[in-house]
């Protein structure tokens, strides 16, 4: 689990397209390209992709072999909104906006090294079976 999921501060550069950065309550800092975000969409779509290519959210997706690679522009927000005190929710220039970012799934799934640690020490050996 992690420590508090309470932002300080969040700066979304939309206009020099950077990405996310959040000054959490605790004094942690964390930053989120908009390619990351885009690909930890935690909707229920992109959750049952991200499954059944065996990716983490933030996880790029990953080439099929033999497919020529096609073009894709960078992911960037066309538009960006709270919800409530809880969440973020951006609309993507993909068109995807279903996507709902709490503060709680942000915090998670931060993507620095110190988070990505924590994550693996906290990860279920694999074949173990909880009691």
């Amino acid at each position: 689990m992690f420590p508090t999921a309470d932002p300080k501060s969040v700066k979304v550069n939309v206009t020099s397209g950077t990405g996310m950065e959040i000054e959490w309550k605790d004094g942690h800092h964390s930053s989120y390209t908009f390619p990351f975000l885009r690909n930890a969409c935690p909707c229920a779509l992109c959750n049952e992709e991200r499954e059944k290519d065996g990716r983490q959210p933030g996880d790029p997706i990953r080439p099929i072999a033999g497919q020529l690679p096609m073009f894709k522009a960078l992911a960037k927000p066309t538009e960006v909104e709270p919800v409530g005190k809880y969440a973020i929710r951006f609309t993507w220039n993909d068109g995807h906006l279903h996507g709902i970012y709490s503060w709680d799934y942000l915090r998670e799934y931060c993507p620095c090294a110190e988070c990505k640690t924590r994550r693996a020490m906290d990860a279920p050996a694999i074949g173990s079976r909880p009691n």
